[in-house]
């Protein structure tokens, strides 16, 4: 599959699902991701109640995260419809998606431009952090949540990635 094709995979396995399908399943990888990590969000100290705006630029959807460690929450929305947030992580889905899972440096996909950061920096490099202090891979967790497709899907994309 070319590198265009696949850049557009996400947007086109995204299109078709309406967003009541996906707000809730974004509500619950954010709770299992909270659960097993409970350490992450707490970690970000004052910054628990930013809302972090992360914007892939390949697909027509953007995700809301407001990292409360009592209750955090991800809400999806389309990218035509922006919510008011604090601060934006923006790049496309494959480096925003390496990031989590630990293969990429978040500094190094700035720095090359890969990734933008834009309202709240100091918030954004807090977040940053406390990702670099996880055990294991983020991007795993969200894809147990799916089950065998789910790690399946990750595989595929980090295939792709190297």
């Amino acid at each position: 599959m070319s590198s265009q094709r696949l850049e557009r995979l996400p947007a086109i396995l995204l299109k078709p699902v309406p967003l009541f399908i996906l707000r809730p399943i974004a509500q619950q990888v954010t709770t299992r991701i909270a659960q097993k990590h409970p350490h992450l969000f707490a970690r970000l100290g004052k910054h628990t109640k930013t809302k972090y705006l992360i914007k892939p630029t390949n697909i027509p959807l953007v995700a809301l995260l407001i990292p409360d460690e009592n209750k955090p929450t991800m809400q999806i929305f389309k990218a035509t419809q922006i919510p008011k947030y604090d601060a934006v992580i923006e790049g496309k889905f494959l480096f925003l998606l390496s990031m989590l899972d630990g293969v990429h440096d978040g500094d190094a996909l700035f720095f090359n431009r890969a990734l933008s950061i834009g309202g709240d920096t100091e918030a954004v490099v807090c977040l940053r952090n406390a990702l670099d202090d996880v055990e294991g891979s983020v991007a795993s967790d969200i894809a147990d949540v799916f089950g065998v497709v789910g790690r399946s899907v990750l595989s595929f994309l980090r295939q792709k990635e190297a």
